[in-house]
């Protein structure tokens, strides 16, 4: 069976961690899904890792819903969420809730994500929710904001800035977000959010007592020519791509490349 938002908040409830991880293309989602991962994330973070792009901020919505359209034809168990991309949800609520219908009517997925949670924020995953649009949270380090941060710091250092996390992490539980996301804040902040809210808790970079742990896939596979510095490779991909192309490259030059077997 399918995972559905509603084994998330009763897997929190049992203390069961919930195993989360980004995949942007049909061959990984499959094999993530295969791999017994409850939730995929099409993260608009594709642009850095996938497009080739300095930041999230230049992603397009008609870029999420290709790469979604892909993930979604490779998943048959995970739940899958997609990212909203910038300047898809800020403008109005009209605007929002066009972006977010496409992504789910167009592209098979279950829920969106959006970043943030002040006022305004709330209001847009309350008239989401009210419409029948499932949305994740996120939090703490937002991507979309790296200009206004000044680079991808950790957050929520001050007690000022901690607050206004919390205070976030509970505005956005009571606008009817099912599950938010922790992106590189203190452990103690994730810890004591993590007790606070109903939700779920994913976090990235926040420490082992949130509700369930999400990473970028091409981090843990070892891809990415930069690594944040809480993610962790379980591989070396990149190496070992390397390798096998410079192998196969000497191949064809020195004509040892082997001749095509029979279908029959």
């Amino acid at each position: 069976m399918a995972i559905t938002i509603r084994q998330l908040i009763q897997w929190k409830q049992k203390g069961r961690p919930i195993v989360a991880l980004t995949a942007y293309d049909y061959t990984i989602a499959q094999l993530l899904d295969n791999a017994g991962v409850d939730l995929i994330l099409v993260g608009d973070s594709l642009g850095m890792v996938t497009l080739g792009y300095e930041t999230t901020i230049p992603v397009t919505l008609e870029e999420m819903i290709h790469h979604a359209k892909a993930v979604r034809r490779g998943v048959k168990q995970a739940l899958i969420v997609v990212d909203l991309p910038f300047l898809t949800y800020q403008e109005s609520l009209q605007q929002a809730i066009h972006s977010a219908g496409r992504i789910l009517k167009e592209t098979g997925a279950q829920a969106v994500k959006l970043e943030g949670g002040n006022e305004a924020i709330a209001e847009t995953v309350y008239k989401l929710t009210s419409v029948g649009i499932p949305v994740m949270g996120h939090i703490g380090l937002t991507p979309q904001s790296v200009h206004q941060f000044g680079g991808y710091r950790q957050q929520g250092k001050t007690p000022d800035a901690s607050a206004r996390i919390l205070g976030e992490a509970v505005a956005l539980e009571q606008a009817g977000a099912f599950a938010i996301i922790l992106e590189h804040i203190g452990v103690d902040l994730a810890k004591e959010i993590t007790e606070k809210i109903s939700i779920p808790t994913i976090g990235i970079g926040a420490g082992a007592d949130c509700d369930g742990q999400i990473l970028v896939i091409n981090d843990v596979l070892g891809i990415s020519d930069w690594q944040p510095p809480f993610a962790k490779s379980y591989t070396n991909l990149r190496e070992t791509i390397t390798q096998a192309v410079k192998e196969y490259s000497v191949e064809v030059k020195e004509r040892k490349f082997p001749q095509p077997r029979s279908l029959n």
